[in-house]
């Protein structure tokens, strides 16, 4: 039996940064995953290095590259002639930049001092874990504290068969070997629409079937609104109130029937990507026998500080409350590994932000206008359009805007959403910004960069009391 301090189980961003700190905190640490690489090989990093968030950007970059060159450059005044894709180089960039990251881990590991093994880890109690190792060999690990990161995986959907070919989850539309002419999408979440985007742009023609009858519903309605337009405008079919009736596949094919205002649809496709969210990878735990809160939906129950009910246990990451985000994951391990160390580890959830990466990016963080006025919170708003930032003329992406809400008695900043170019790093100011409770008139008066795209940030804080220059 090995003893540690600390035990974790799973390698992805809330483990393997779990295992990290506590390691720089003098805590001895062992941290057990199963996961392999698309070549069979152990690998860390979890769902979002190896299957998820990097592969998935990786495309999105190299897929909005071809977009823009085929129907963009030569507004730049570019000619290129004759433009054709190399999928199969496409998917190699893919890999070697995950191979580089997840190798990058086993690396911090080794300085650390992060003891890593490769196997499926369960309770036996709040202090043992059993180890099943890849030669199927067993081993116990004993530790003072242990931190649940298992992750998640992709939702199922009632009566659909995910077979890997035809029918795929979002893993398996990360490795398509050739364009689908046709590709349908179930779910028009955030999985849906980025990996939807990646095909389009490369050439297939794409239906995303959103059941709800609105369109990112979560989010702040009039970026909401223009991000339909925009998407649908770029090739995206997106189907609005369509519920999958019926899914039959062939060797070639994949037919289709759903049910939306206009009635029975059908529609025929090469492709069908499944992406109906994720659900907590709580089983195979050992949870009942040892006696772990589980809630009816597969997540472990925990307090404020990712505490679980067996003392010395934590859980963090998608397999807890709150958004499934990687970095939201990665804050949650710190934060456990400072408590087990003795320290004030803390996490603010008000100040998570959330990003899609379709083109323009969508990126927002705290409360939109339709939660303040549930919650009867007044509040005023700015908004300013990327069509009057400089900037953004000169990348020719004008598309979009920047919101800021703000509480109307005291101006403190209560939510920022944007849809343009590079939301997802523009974000960072506000939040930065909330965290000292900054009000928009803060904003307002910080010099910003001329010319940049985050002058629309400043001219939307003017806007906030109608003083904006540019609009």
């Amino acid at each position: 039996m090995q003893r540690y301090d600390v035990a974790v189980i799973g390698a992805g961003p809330g483990g393997y940064v779990a295992a990290i700190r506590c390691a720089q905190l003098g805590l001895s640490t062992v941290c057990i995953d199963n996961m392999r690489d698309h070549n069979g090989a152990p690998s860390l990093g979890g769902v979002c290095l190896n299957v998820g968030c990097i592969p998935s950007k990786a495309l999105l970059e190299s897929s909005e590259q071809y977009y823009r060159a085929k129907n963009h450059f030569a507004d730049h005044g570019i000619q290129i002639g004759s433009l054709e894709l190399d999928l199969d180089t496409m998917m190699s960039r893919k890999n070697n930049i995950v191979k580089t990251l997840t190798g990058g881990i086993t690396t911090l590991f080794m300085k650390n001092k992060v003891v890593w093994l490769h196997g499926q880890g369960r309770l036996i109690s709040n202090k043992q874990i059993e180890v099943v190792l890849q030669d199927d060999t067993t081993d116990v690990v004993e530790a003072s504290s242990i931190i649940i990161a298992t992750g998640s995986s992709p939702a199922t959907h009632d009566d659909i068969i995910i077979d890997g070919d035809r029918v795929v989850d979002s893993t398996g539309a990360l490795t398509f070997e050739a364009v689908p002419k046709k590709l349908a999408v179930i779910g028009g979440g955030v999985i849906g629409l980025e990996l939807g985007s990646v095909w389009s742009r490369l050439g297939a023609k794409v239906v995303v079937l959103n059941r709800g009858k609105q369109f990112l519903s979560r989010i702040e309605p009039s970026i909401a609104a223009e991000a339909y337009r925009l998407l649908q405008k770029q090739g995206l079919g997106i189907k609005l109130g369509a519920s999958v009736k019926e899914v039959k596949t062939t060797k070639k094919q994949v037919a289709i029937v759903y049910k939306d205002a206009e009635g029975e649809q059908k529609i025929q496709v090469d492709r069908l990507l499944v992406a109906t969210g994720r659900s907590p990878n709580s089983h195979g735990l050992n949870g009942e026998a040892v006696g772990l809160n589980v809630d009816d939906k597969g997540f472990i129950e925990v307090n404020d500080h990712c505490q679980t009910n067996l003392k010395g246990v934590y859980a963090i990451g998608d397999v807890v409350r709150g958004p499934m985000l990687a970095h939201k994951a990665s804050e949650e391990g710190v934060c456990v590994a400072e408590q087990i160390a003795g320290q004030s580890g803390h996490v603010n959830y008000q100040t998570i932000p959330w990003v899609i990466y379709t083109s323009p990016e969508i990126a927002w963080v705290g409360k939109t206008s339709q939660q303040l006025k549930e919650e009867s919170i007044e509040f005023k708003e700015g908004v300013f359009p990327f069509k009057a930032n400089g900037r953004a003329h000169a990348m020719n992406e004008t598309d979009g805007m920047v919101k800021i809400l703000s509480d109307a008695k005291y101006d403190r900043i209560l939510g920022v959403h944007i849809l343009g170019p590079h939301a997802s790093e523009m974000i960072a100011e506000v939040i930065v910004a909330m965290e000292f409770n900054a009000s928009a008139e803060d904003i307002a008066r910080t010099v910003h960069a001329h010319p940049t795209l985050s002058e629309a940030m400043h001219e939307a804080a003017l806007a906030v009391d109608g003083r904006a220059i540019h609009t």
